[in-house]
């Protein structure tokens, strides 16, 4: 590949990833076009995005971006995943299709950005913002639901009084 060829190919990379911040790094090697497309369309349905891109052309199109820092860590054969939603919940996907294909292997990954690399396997542990998000609303609610009950509580013992009254006098 000409050094011209190679420079529109990494000014392209550079745009595509200009806005992402979050990534997985996945190992290939060894998988057949069947598990590959496999987990493509796994992918697919979590608005994720699989796509090989030389290691050379990553570290210049990643160069003063939010992966800066991958760029620096990338060896051997390298596809980045990336998505439009929750890439904890693409990196739990992963592990889960580790189990199902052995030729595929994980590598690093980064996070909103963070300087500090994490294993694929170590971001899938994590929670995504779903379940932050219901965690969150069950702590908010958990307050109002004893203030709830403390509220009902008189109110219920007090007929249950009048019932019993009510039973002994029939």
């Amino acid at each position: 590949m000409s050094k011209p060829i190679k420079g529109l190919i990494a000014e392209a990379l550079k745009e595509q990833y200009a806005q992402v911040d979050s990534v997985c790094v996945v190992d290939l090697t060894g998988m057949s076009v069947n598990s590959t497309e496999q987990l493509r369309s796994a992918l697919r349905e979590k608005s994720a995005r699989l796509q090989v891109v030389r290691n050379s052309l990553a570290r210049r199109a990643f160069v003063d971006g939010p992966l800066a820092r991958l760029a620096q860590d990338l060896e051997g054969p390298c596809a980045f995943v990336t998505s439009t939603e929750s890439i904890i919940d693409v990196a739990k996907l992963l592990v889960e299709s580790c189990k199902e294909h052995a030729s595929l292997s994980l590598k690093q990954a980064v996070l909103d950005g963070d300087p500090q690399l994490l294993t694929v396997a170590e971001m899938s542990k994590l929670r995504s913002r779903s379940e932050m998000l219901g965690e969150v609303a069950l702590v908010i609610s958990s307050p109002a639901r004893s203030l709830a009950g403390c509220v009902g509580s008189p109110q219920s013992k007090i007929a249950g009084c009048l019932k019993a009254i009510t039973e002994k006098a029939a």
